[in-house]
């Protein structure tokens, strides 16, 4: 099974490749459409030359490594930031991956985010695209799962034993914590996005308040909330 998990950034998704990366039975791959995302866009973005020279540009030899077959009993997780689907980056193949799809509040990613690159726009923060992708993978056949960082946090167990079902996957308690310092397969990028991650070993506690988000960045949040909220309402409980 090829599983595709669609977020956004700072948004729990790489706790939850190395969640799937501690299973025994599971490689991970992390954003491999990122080095087509920089060559289509022009965008400058931290480590910019590390990123292009680390992965293939083309996207169409991104999409091939994806889709081909697996071993049998064999799962590989695929972390995707929805924003690096860009014009030039044929959607189609998702109708041949289990889709699911990492949320979490526009005022807590951008927050987040932009203490790392600043005045992120609302394409940068993916969750237009993710609304997208989810229609396209629900139109290709899929039966997109939406799961909610904030939740996991709450409640990792549970929270995990249930997208397991819901993907067809068995649970592995294994999915509960990982080794500090970072994943073989972690993007060269890893320097720069994954400190606090690389200094975990499971999942954090439960979130705070919102973050209060004022100025440019709050019509930002503004727009990106109609999205989330319709993800949201398709989001899985324990």
């Amino acid at each position: 099974m090829r599983i595709a998990m669609w977020s956004g950034p700072r948004n729990l998704s790489t706790a939850m490749m190395y969640s799937f990366g501690a299973r025994g039975d599971c490689a991970v791959v992390d954003e491999p459409f990122y080095a087509a995302y920089l060559a289509l866009t022009g965008l400058e973005h931290p480590m910019r030359d590390e990123v292009m020279a680390s992965q293939p540009q083309d996207p169409e030899d991104v999409i091939t490594s994806l889709t081909g077959s697996l071993p049998e009993g064999r799962i590989q997780y695929q972390k995707h930031m929805s924003q690096h689907m860009v014009e030039g980056v044929r959607r189609d193949w998702i109708g041949k991956v289990r889709n699911v799809f990492l949320i979490r509040h526009p005022a807590r990613v951008i927050a987040s985010y932009a203490a790392k690159r600043e005045n992120p726009t609302l394409d940068d923060i993916g969750f237009r695209q993710q609304a997208e992708l989810f229609d396209e993978a629900a139109a290709l056949g899929d039966t997109p799962v939406v799961v909610d960082s904030h939740d996991i946090r709450e409640a990792p167990e549970p929270m995990l034993r249930r997208l397991c079902d819901e993907i067809g996957i068995r649970f592995d308690p294994a999915m509960l914590s990982w080794p500090k310092g970072g994943h073989p397969a972690d993007g060269v990028w890893a320097a720069h996005w994954y400190g606090a991650v690389h200094r975990s070993t499971g999942f954090a506690g439960p979130e705070g308040p919102l973050p209060r988000v004022d100025g440019p960045l709050r019509a930002v949040m503004e727009a990106a909330m109609p999205c989330y909220e319709r993800l949201k309402a398709r989001a899985l409980t324990p």
